[in-house]
């Protein structure tokens, strides 16, 4: 009992003295939501930044990146003008682009399982897909 009256103590005190930011609590609120528990994370496997040899003369070239979570694969290009990709093999999926708190994207994928996206990411990014009944989340990486 003494614990709880000193626990309830100790947080109005906090309240009052070193209150959490409104801003601060919704973004807590924010990642929350956006954890999937059953998703399955998408491994990079190849990186244009990182694993290509740069050709001389291009100074703009498009950042070509690889994921992999088990027999699905997705190829993703990112440029100053979007994003272009397919997801292998060809299936019917909902794709998200995420940019952090509610700024989710919805983008679609035909029959080949080609996407894309009109508005090129600005800082962190990840992507979302659901094939069915499985959910692939990608790393996060900056555009």
């Amino acid at each position: 009992m003494a614990d709880a009256v000193l626990e309830e103590g100790l947080r109005q005190a906090a309240a009052v003295l070193d209150p959490v930011p409104d801003f601060l609590r919704q973004l807590a609120l924010d990642a929350y939501a956006l954890h999937d528990l059953d998703a399955q994370l998408a491994e990079l496997t190849f990186d244009s930044l990182v694993d290509a040899l740069p050709v001389r003369g291009v100074t703009d070239a498009p950042r070509m990146l690889t994921f992999r979570a088990g027999e699905v694969t997705v190829d993703v290009e990112v440029t100053d003008h979007g994003l272009i990709g397919q997801l292998l093999p060809p299936q019917s999926a909902r794709i998200e682009v995420l940019g952090g708190p509610q700024t989710a994207r919805q983008v679609t994928v035909d029959t080949l399982g080609r996407f894309s996206s009109d508005t090129a990411p600005a800082g962190p990014f990840a992507l979302r897909l659901r094939t069915g009944a499985e959910v692939i989340v990608t790393e996060w990486l900056r555009a």
